[in-house]
């Protein structure tokens, strides 16, 4: 009996991300879905690209002098992360037009 083929050596190995670190921002995720009327709000913002930039040094920059953020007692890199994550979406996004 042969082996099974699976081409897949070219694919991202997700298995290189921090799991604690990812279970951290789907936190911030689900604070920004249960707080927004609509779980995909933060597409619909207007500049976002720009206004996500800002958040993102806003947290990054609040993260020097405490870890969690006193709104939503979730850690301020984990709100980085996801305006980080926002602002790729809308880079990409534009890449593809």
């Amino acid at each position: 009996m042969t082996n099974g083929v699976k081409y897949d050596s070219d694919k991202p190995d997700f298995t290189l991300l921090p799991y604690d670190s990812l279970v951290e921002v789907a936190k911030v995720l689900q604070y920004g879905a249960d707080k927004y009327p609509e779980s995909d709000n933060w597409k619909r913002v207007d500049d976002a690209l720009n206004r996500y930039k800002k958040a993102n040094l806003r947290h990054s920059l609040q993260s020097v002098y405490e870890d969690i953020d006193s709104e939503s007692g979730l850690y301020h890199l984990a709100h980085a992360v996801c305006c980080d994550l926002f602002a790729l979406h809308f880079i990409l996004e534009r890449k593809k037009k």
